[in-house]
């Protein structure tokens, strides 16, 4: 018996971007759940008076696409906060990518953005878009980094900085090489870097390699605040 190929939705990336700068894609940061909507589609009756059997015959009609809604952690102020009010009243392109690289894209509607900020748990957020027209399916090639890696932590030696290697389409494998001064640090590799003493007064970045079976790209954090001594 053949293995399944089911497969979870982890590793999911919505992204969106104005129909007046269709290449200018804002990967929607920590999403929770997307549901792409169900398309309809209508039926035409076509019976005429000679019907075989007296039996109602219809043609295939229009479809209506669904209606798409995004959860996700509310960030307020973020790049994603940002360009969901931004597109209201606005024509804009979703792109939906698959963990197995499939990628779907379509026109959207913004149809509401609903935020949740309850006393005891985490903020949250609904965008909700009416898909606007026809969607089109390819296969997603190398990775495209949509959110930039981002390093945690305090510059200062013997602290632990820590990467988020940031949001890519689609899922990926990552690789990591951490910089002083933009130059590689040898052996560090690992998603976290301890500072020394030779760090000092430098700053520190990391550069992510993201890798899936299209092929691989790298992006780059932001710097850190100069290293500190212990």
């Amino acid at each position: 018996m053949a293995d399944t190929a089911a497969m979870i939705g982890f590793g999911t990336v919505f992204e969106m971007a104005d129909q007046a700068t269709p290449d200018t894609f804002v990967a929607f940061g920590e999403v929770i759940s997307v549901d792409p909507g169900e398309d309809e589609d209508e039926d035409v009756e076509a019976t005429h008076m000679q019907s075989p059997d007296t039996t109602r015959e219809y043609i295939p009609g229009l479809t209506t696409p669904g209606e798409m809604v995004v959860g996700m952690n509310y960030i307020p102020g973020s790049a994603t906060d940002l360009a969901i009010i931004a597109s209201r009243r606005k024509r804009n392109i979703g792109r939906l990518t698959l963990p197995n690289g499939v990628r779907k894209t379509f026109p959207i509607v913004r149809r509401g953005y609903a935020t949740e900020i309850p006393l005891d748990d985490r903020m949250t957020a609904t965008a909700t878009f009416r898909r606007a027209g026809a969607s089109t399916t390819d296969a997603a090639t190398a990775p495209v980094n949509g959110i930039l890696p981002a390093i945690h932590g305090i510059a200062q030696v013997g602290e632990t900085l820590t990467v988020n290697p940031g949001v890519w389409a689609p899922f990926a494998t990552f690789t990591y090489q951490w910089n002083s001064e933009g130059t590689p640090i040898s052996g560090a590799t690992s998603s976290t870097y301890v500072p020394v003493v030779g760090d000092v007064g430098d700053n520190i970045t990391v550069t992510v390699t993201a890798t899936n079976t299209g092929g691989s790209a790298s992006a780059t954090s932001a710097e850190t605040t100069t290293v500190i001594a212990e």
